[in-house]
């Protein structure tokens, strides 16, 4: 097979998974290739993935072969992969925009970003960047709320003519007018914000499904998260918060049957743990009555590895994307956003969208 060439924006903690992830199962098999829901998919092996761009405004990544660029301050994911050979690319200096919050200057160093001095790229350098390099698909990676910056990625990929994977929670796909946009290039998009492997979103939903389905009347609910990674750290600034809330929220209320008050539901972040690193805690309670009006409750603690977490999904929604092109498919590919996105255009339960899933993979659904 050809490889999948991708290009990435933000070489953080999720990159430094997906990548060490794409060296460490070369040498896999399927039968112990732990970890993947797909093995193959359209003939696509995790190691058929190539990054042939990146871009980054930490001084510490930009001028740095990716391979270099992955393991430096501030990412503090698991190490899992130590040997991922360099392949030549070298990280580009991006473009600024809202990606840094400034209360972010008050942290260490090992733990903020610190912006490179380099000249930033305009559109015109980065859509050339990802023609030149042959991408295929530009991963979004960037923190939580950078509006501008994930909206000026989403006019370079639409401008050099690469598909686009949104997985951060600002609003490309799942909005009419951008998506019109890739719609009318027939350029696939698949988006937005990524939905963890066994995260604390995925969790929730498939609680409140249960719930739905047994006939209990789910009344309460919160989703407590802390975390010491740039990701918990930047969204200290609240102002920076309000697509994620409503992304995770979103996620848990479009399976819980009958829409609940907001005052009764609360899913979000909580608070920055710098000893947690990428390790993120989820604190999830949720009250409900049974037959009889009889009230129950549960209380679950989840800890996960949060990049790898990431990771695990992101490798599969590339290999979507992938035969999307390779089939000609341009616009929203409603099947692997709804199963892979925590706010895709159109919400489905985890079971439904998985079956939409596989019905794509395998050529049965144009999108």
């Amino acid at each position: 097979m050809d490889k999948i060439k991708i290009a990435v924006a933000g070489i953080g903690n999720c990159a430094s998974s997906l990548i060490q992830g794409i060296e460490y199962y070369k040498n896999k098999n399927e039968e112990d290739a732990i970890g993947l829901m797909h093995w193959e998919i359209g003939g696509y092996k995790p190691s058929d993935i190539e990054v042939v761009a990146a871009f980054d405004i930490d001084k510490r990544k930009v001028g740095k072969d990716v391979s270099e660029a992955i393991f430096a301050p501030p990412n503090c994911t698991a190490v899992f992969c130590p040997e991922v050979p360099p392949n030549g690319t070298i990280v580009k200096m991006g473009c600024v925009l809202d990606g840094v919050s400034e209360h972010m200057v008050n942290y260490s160093d090992n733990r903020r970003f610190i912006p490179s001095d380099e000249p930033e790229c305009t559109k015109e350098q980065i859509v050339k960047e990802l023609q030149d390099s042959g991408a295929e698909i530009l991963l979004n990676y960037l923190p939580v709320g950078s509006e501008k910056a994930t909206q000026f990625y989403a006019e370079c990929a639409l401008e050099a003519g690469v598909a686009y994977i949104n997985n951060m929670p600002v609003f490309i796909v799942s909005n009419p007018e951008w998506a019109s946009k890739f719609e009318e290039k027939g350029i696939p998009i698949i988006g937005d914000d990524i939905k963890a492997q066994l995260g604390a979103t995925i969790t929730h939903r498939t609680l409140a499904d249960l719930f739905h389905k047994r006939g209990v009347k789910l009344e309460r609910t919160y989703q407590l998260n802390t975390g010491g990674n740039t990701d918990f750290l930047n969204m200290l600034n609240r102002n920076r918060l309000a697509s994620k809330k409503e992304s995770k929220t979103e996620a848990v209320q479009s399976v819980v049957g009958q829409r609940m008050d907001d005052d009764n539901i609360h899913v979000g972040p909580s608070d920055y743990v710098p000893w947690q690193n990428d390790n993120k805690l989820c604190f999830l309670r949720m009250e409900g009555k049974l037959f009889g009006d009889v009230p129950m409750n549960i209380e679950l603690r989840l800890s996960v590895e949060d990049s790898p977490n990431s990771a695990g999904v992101v490798i599969d929604a590339i290999r979507c994307c992938k035969i999307a092109l390779d089939r000609g498919i341009g616009g929203i590919l409603h099947s692997p956003s709804s199963y892979f996105m925590k706010h895709p255009p159109k919400q489905f339960t985890d079971d439904e969208a998985y079956v939409m899933t596989n019905a794509f993979i395998k050529g049965e659904r144009d999108n």
